[in-house]
């Protein structure tokens, strides 16, 4: 089984590496990371990813997933990185995001009249790509599935093991990696989180998500 990511400078690490460990462990898993060059790939937080493949050598993904972060603003915006999306989802049993990865399968064209959800500071744009946003950790709409903000990209990659592979391997995986959170504050959303909290980091993603409107504008108006 293939199992593509797709790689763009300054995405967030962990959107591809919570995914990456449950994914990886799926029976007769092959992984493919794939970028536009063979240059190594800097992520948001000092890591860098090493591609195992660029776009025209890259084989045929039975599951491809797009992570997200700050980069989407760059990737939705090249013509050879939304190419290379729409090849692989073509061919491709499962399609999926996580985060704001959700907008790069959109301005690709994949998301009209599904249902998708993604970091909840950009959920509502969701619609400016055709989606019909729910506000969930993961939300599937036949073969695609999308992962709300960051760490709710290890609950959909536990999702789409569990269908691929079925329950118990998932649950075996599941207490192989000692998958069982118990954050020490109930505040990982908007609903749960102090009014100051939420209003403080509203402020801090405002200038971030309008710069992001202004790149899919772009994007949008290419695609």
């Amino acid at each position: 089984m293939n199992i593509v990511f797709l790689l763009f400078p300054n995405l967030t690490q962990l959107d591809f590496t919570g995914p990456l460990q449950v994914l990886s462990r799926l029976p007769d898993a092959n992984v493919a990371l794939a970028a536009k060059t063979m240059d190594a790939v800097a992520t948001d937080s000092v890591l860098t990813l090493n591609p195992t493949h660029d776009f025209e050598t890259c084989p045929q993904a039975d599951v491809f997933c797009i992570p997200g972060g700050f980069g989407i603003d760059d990737a939705m915006r090249d013509e050879a990185t939304i190419d290379f999306v729409r090849r692989q989802a073509l061919g491709a049993k499962y399609v999926s995001s996580v985060c704001t990865g959700a907008f790069i399968l959109g301005t690709a064209g994949l998301l009209g009249g599904k249902k998708a959800t993604t970091h909840w500071a950009y959920h509502d744009e969701l619609t400016r790509v055709g989606a019909e946003p729910v506000k969930a950790r993961v939300v599937r709409d036949e073969n695609l599935f999308t992962g709300g903000g960051v760490t709710a990209g290890i609950d959909f990659a536990f999702t789409l093991m569990a269908e691929i592979a079925g329950e118990d391997h998932a649950r075996a995986v599941q207490l192989g990696l000692e998958y069982d959170p118990a954050p020490p504050f109930d505040a990982g959303v908007p609903g749960k989180a102090a009014p100051e909290t939420l209003k403080n980091q509203q402020a801090r993603y405002a200038p971030r998500v309008e710069a992001f409107r202004k790149a899919l504008d772009q994007a949008l108006k290419q695609s």
